[in-house]
């Protein structure tokens, strides 16, 4: 029996997702439930799994395409007899078809989808050796180009066609992912929308990692997450955009919205890019409830397992560079919100406090700011209470 697997809707508002990249080809068996491709939509990358378990029959979206939602993308043969038909029994003979059927291919020829798929093994070999992979006999399924077809062909001396010159001959190219793509879009357009205006302050995070150091096993054996400086952040900066709401607004046309709710989103680093979850209602949390939240979201981003809902309706934005090693960075402002916090990594240093020298572990932070709608005495004043409640955090919100 033939199954389709058809692009899912991945959200109300998303008509559409681009094939980024399929884990299996044509002529491969696959398990139920077990990832065959990756989507990317402009809200969440996402793994799809297989309707059912049988063998890849027809791939009919190339890696790179955007397909509508509910299109069909793939087919695969089931277990058991193939849902093959029986031949009806000959129709009367009618004086003008209304419309004529579909040419299909040539008795004993196969689809052009299927003879131009190649496995990106074959690919890369072909590309070495300057091969056209279409002139190679496959012995694979339907056909196909196996690993072994190309090589048995090079090691017979078959001749290759003479690689094309190349301008820089140690210079590689590959397309953008679609993640990239749409990093490189907002970016841009933030670029040109915001009047970006950046603020560096220097906090003394002594006393954050401190308290995390007492408490932070507790943490995990009472509930199994781990007590993370990100979570110290959040609840600063909540306290913080209580006290100066302005920061935690949005802009819409000449509009200014001003939100009630806090919802921080966290940019996450991935191996193929950056996404942004959100932490909903991040003022109602406690701090336990922060380091859960947080690490759910983290994982769920790393396995490709967040929902749009995930990345949608952030009021307010914290990134972490200083994680790799970064003093500090001046991050680019998420659009249609006026602010984003980046923190820098967190070393210790020779500070002066008061007429002493003492070694204390100092971070520097850096606000990004929209200057048409936030002045930079408010964008100071802002630093300057988010510097004091990591400072000064009281121990028995911990």
């Amino acid at each position: 029996m033939r199954v389709d697997l058809t692009m899912p809707q991945m959200g109300e508002s998303i008509a559409e997702g681009t094939i980024s990249r399929w884990r299996k080809a044509v002529g491969e068996r696959v398990e139920r439930d077990e990832p065959i491709v990756e989507i990317s939509t402009d809200k969440v990358d996402a793994e799809i799994p297989a309707p059912a378990s049988g063998t890849i029959l027809e791939i009919l979206g190339r890696e790179g395409e955007t397909v509508p939602v509910n299109q069909i993308i793939a087919v695969i043969e089931t277990e058991g007899v193939p849902a093959k038909e029986a031949a009806p029994a000959a129709a009367p003979a009618q004086e003008t078809p209304s419309t004529p059927p579909p040419a299909g291919p040539a008795a004993g020829e196969e689809p052009t989808e299927r003879k131009r798929f190649f496995t990106p093994v074959v690919r890369k070999i072909a590309a070495e050796h300057g091969l056209d992979p279409g002139i190679v006999p496959g012995t694979g399924v339907g056909g196909r180009v196996t690993k072994n077809d190309i090589l048995a062909y090079l090691s017979a001396g078959a001749e290759a066609s003479p690689p094309a010159v190349a301008t820089a001959p140690r210079e590689t190219r590959e397309r953008m992912s679609v993640m990239r793509k749409r990093i490189a879009e907002r970016m841009v357009e933030s670029r040109r929308t915001s009047a970006h205006v950046h603020s560096v302050f220097e906090v003394d995070m002594t006393r954050v990692g401190q308290l995390r150091e007492r408490h932070k096993q507790a943490y995990l054996d009472r509930h199994g997450a781990k007590l993370t400086v990100t979570a110290f952040l959040i609840r600063a900066v909540c306290g913080a955009l209580q006290r100066f709401p302005i920061l935690n607004a949005s802009v819409e046309g000449d509009e200014i919205v001003h939100h009630k709710d806090i919802h921080m989103g966290v940019a996450v680093a991935l191996d193929w890019g950056l996404i942004v979850p959100v932490v909903r209602a991040a003022d109602q949390l406690s701090l336990a409830g922060l380091s859960v939240r947080l690490q759910d979201l983290a994982a769920r981003a790393r396995a490709k397992k967040l929902s749009p809902e995930d990345v949608q309706g952030g009021t307010f934005t914290l990134t972490n560079p200083g994680q790799f090693g970064g003093l500090y960075g001046l991050p680019i402002i998420q659009q249609p919100q006026v602010a984003i916090l980046g923190t820098g990594g967190i070393e210790k240093r020779p500070v002066v406090i008061g007429d002493a020298i003492a070694i204390r572990s100092m971070m520097y932070m850096a606000l990004s700011f929209d200057h048409r709608v936030i002045d930079g005495a408010v964008a100071d004043s802002f630093l300057a209470l988010v510097k004091a409640n990591l400072q000064e955090f009281d121990e028995t919100a911990v």
